[in-house]
């Protein structure tokens, strides 16, 4: 059947709808939030973000890796709006870079420890005690840790073992992680028969067991840092960066074994 629009009039229609949809469709756009965290943050972060998206109209995007890696990723151009850092040393590190580091503030506090694998039969100990950890890993096993020069993890292992005299021991037995996750996952594949990590690592994973904790002044505070890397946050932005501070978001950590920076 002929259309009743001359060809003109059809195209005319076409050219003036396309504008209209475009901005219907931009005034309908989602905000976004790149959030750059610790990679020993990555469920805790996963389930808070969950929780945020479903009572607000954003999408909050993760990055998950060394703290270090990010710090130099975002000092190399990378589009973060919000960075958490598992030390101050990394957020030292990215202010000193002139970046826009602004809104700074301890957001939680985690624990160090010694973690094997599930099925290991390796009895709990006090690291720095009368058992050696050197003494636990047999003749050829390797102690897996974070990078010891510029992950955090790595870098309190290094601190903790220097602390109970074993850091010369140990050193060549090291297996160094990209991050602490890795370094996990190397104790998960029963590939070393011990590891350093977080305690909040060793929690969120049944493949290992915490077998014991690092004396808390074996090594410098963990603390985790958070603040807005933007000169222009976006609303959404400080929106997000002041809910992670808030009571709702520490207790979503506190579920999976962190603790509030401001608690004694």
């Amino acid at each position: 059947m002929p259309s009743p629009f001359p060809l003109p009039h059809r195209l005319l229609t076409l050219l003036v709808a396309l504008p209209l949809s475009a901005t219907a469709l931009t005034a309908h756009a989602t905000d976004s939030v790149q959030v750059f965290a610790a990679a020993s943050m990555t469920d805790a972060m996963d389930a808070a973000i969950a929780a945020y998206e479903t009572d607000h109209d954003v999408d909050i995007v993760p990055v998950y890796a060394s703290s270090s890696t990010l710090a130099r990723q975002i000092a190399g151009g990378a589009p973060a709006d919000v960075y958490i850092s598992a030390n101050e040393q990394w957020m030292d590190w990215l202010e000193d870079q002139d970046m826009p580091v602004s809104q700074r503030t301890d957001l939680l506090k985690n624990r160090l420890v010694l973690i094997a694998p599930a099925e290991r039969e390796i009895a709990d100990f006090t690291p720095g005690g009368e058992t050696t950890i050197a003494s636990q890993l047999g003749d050829e096993g390797r102690l897996s840790v974070g990078e010891t020069s510029h992950v955090p993890a790595g870098i309190y292992a290094k601190q903790a073992l220097q602390a109970i005299g074993e850091w010369e021991t140990l050193e060549p037995r090291l297996a160094n992680g990209d991050n602490v996750r890795a370094a996990m996952a190397l104790v998960e594949r029963d590939e070393a028969p011990l590891g350093i990590v977080y305690e909040t690592d060793a929690k969120a994973s049944d493949q290992v067991r915490q077998v014991g904790v690092f004396p808390a002044d074996s090594h410098n505070p963990i603390t985790y840092p958070l603040a807005v890397i933007s000169p222009t946050p976006s609303d959404a932005t400080e929106a997000f960066r002041d809910w992670l501070s808030g009571d709702d978001a520490l207790s979503i950590f506190a579920d999976y074994g962190f603790t509030p920076a401001d608690d004694e």
